[in-house]
């Protein structure tokens, strides 16, 4: 537990009131952290609690566009692999994934689950994201109906266009600029295009880095660095607790790919 607030507190505090008022604020800031550190406590998500909405999410990005394909089936069952799911849990994947291909299921609710599943924590919500990305790209280009799943997913998780972009640029596409652009959490909802996503000419080194980073060309060498460090440190698989070890590596392999975009932007522009 940090206790930053009742330091800061306490230390105002004795400039206002001397002793008296360091007391004073060393407890109200201790309420703040105590406060704080139950927030944290209780957005940690509880072990398999994803399960459920998780899986029912995929089989409706699966079944938006009205099939659902070999390959987004495959995707689903890697994942159960890769998470280790127990056989309990792994029926469980499997009927919420069936639930959600149903013909016309909303998928209102299980976005909310996942919200409340996902708490305060941002960075929580990136290896959601992750996992729903893979199926959204599992036959290649997205369709509309899998785009708009997704970014209403995004939309619910207070993750931005920009931020979206980047995991996508990080699993192999970028944002067509030529394409229909939404601006913001605004569009999220209303979106029923794919954007401007489509596959990009990938060069030997990867994804472009400037999409990695979700930034311009343009931008200046201050803007690049506040951008990696604030990707960096949302990222960060070591702030992510309790998951599960699957989506640990997911945090580990961004982190990968975004000190990998950072490196050849230093390297071709010259700055360190």
């Amino acid at each position: 537990m940090s206790f930053s607030y009742t330091l800061w507190f306490a230390f105002f505090g004795l400039i206002i009131g001397h002793l008296p008022g360091a007391i004073t604020g060393a407890v109200i800031g201790f309420v703040f952290d105590n406060l704080r550190y139950s927030q944290r406590k209780r957005a940690i998500p509880e072990a398999g609690g994803f399960v459920g909405p998780l899986f029912t999410l995929l089989g409706a990005v699966a079944k938006s566009d009205g099939r659902v394909s070999e390959q987004e089936i495959a995707v689903a069952e890697r994942l159960m692999t890769r998470m280790n799911l127990s056989a309990e849990l792994r029926k469980q994947a499997v009927a919420s994934f069936n639930v959600g291909k149903q013909p016309e299921f909303d998928v209102t609710q299980t976005i909310t689950a996942l919200r409340n599943w996902v708490g305060l924590r941002r960075d929580h919500a990136f290896p959601v994201l992750d996992v729903v990305i893979e199926t959204v790209l599992a036959e290649g280009n997205p369709s509309p109906e899998k785009m708009s799943i997704l970014r209403q997913l995004a939309f619910a998780l207070r993750i931005s266009d920009m931020e979206l972009m980047a995991l996508m640029a990080m699993k192999g596409y970028a944002w067509n600029a030529g394409g229909p652009r939404g601006h913001g959490h605004g569009h999220a909802h209303g979106s029923t295009g794919s954007g401007g996503y489509v596959p990009p000419q990938r060069s030997a080194q990867g994804p472009d880095p400037y999409a990695v980073l979700g930034i311009d060309r343009n931008a200046d060498d201050r803007a690049i660095k506040r951008a990696y460090r604030k990707l960096i440190s949302e990222h960060h698989p070591d702030r992510l607790g309790d998951l599960p070890e699957d989506m640990r590596k997911r945090a580990e392999a961004r982190a990968s790919d975004i000190n990998a975009a950072y490196d050849r932007i230093k390297e071709m522009r010259g700055f360190k």
